[in-house]
């Protein structure tokens, strides 16, 4: 395989949410070029998600450096779905807003876009929530624990838009407590730790 610049390099980063509570994992470096998908792992708790929240920018860099090539941008998705009960938005003004294409979703779910989102299923809503980040524009895409609330046609169907996103150029990170899952689509894993593990 040929060597590519990264379009993301994390550096000794460590990380944590609050000035107060300090770094709560690290040092981590990785990178990921154009066409790789790299998973997250570690148990539950060791910060794989807050990781992801310091690539974003919503959590603290303490230490390290995060870096994004010029003109890269990200698209996240958080394990955290917008409460949307009661909002009056269909699945394909959500698509609209964040510029992903409706072609190319599953034939269970493509019928369904004029339906409120409030109306739709936990594994519907969350495909439609994954979608909207995956075929959104932007050449780093986060997802954190993507196949939460996915039957197994919909863990199979996200398998396969990740290899057609990262075959397009897209650099994936993926963090997924389905270890089986993380083996089976990424080119290779980075453990995350705590500070001082």
């Amino acid at each position: 395989m040929m060597n590519r610049a990264p379009l993301l390099a994390v550096d000794m980063v460590q990380a944590g949410w609050s000035l107060a509570a300090g770094p709560v994992i690290g040092p981590v470096s990785f990178t990921v070029a154009a066409g790789e998908i790299v998973g997250l792992a570690g148990p539950n708790g060791a910060g794989k998600s807050t990781l992801l929240g310091a690539v974003s920018g919503a959590a603290r860099v303490f230490s390290g450096r995060v870096a994004l090539a010029d003109g890269a941008r990200l698209a996240l998705q958080t394990q955290q779905l917008p409460d949307i009960d009661g909002v009056p938005i269909c699945g394909a003004e959500l698509l609209r807003l964040t510029g992903a294409p409706i072609a190319g979703l599953p034939p269970w779910l493509g019928h369904r876009l004029s339906l409120r989102m409030d109306e739709l299923s936990g594994g519907q809503r969350q495909f439609l929530y994954l979608w909207a980040c995956l075929a959104a524009p932007g050449e780093v895409v986060l997802l954190d624990e993507p196949t939460n609330n996915l039957d197994p046609a919909g863990v199979d169907f996200l398998a396969t838009a990740l290899r057609q996103r990262a075959a397009a150029g897209a650099a994936i990170v993926l963090v997924s407590h389905d270890a089986e899952f993380l083996a089976g689509i990424c080119q290779r894993t980075v453990n995350v730790v705590k500070v001082g593990s």
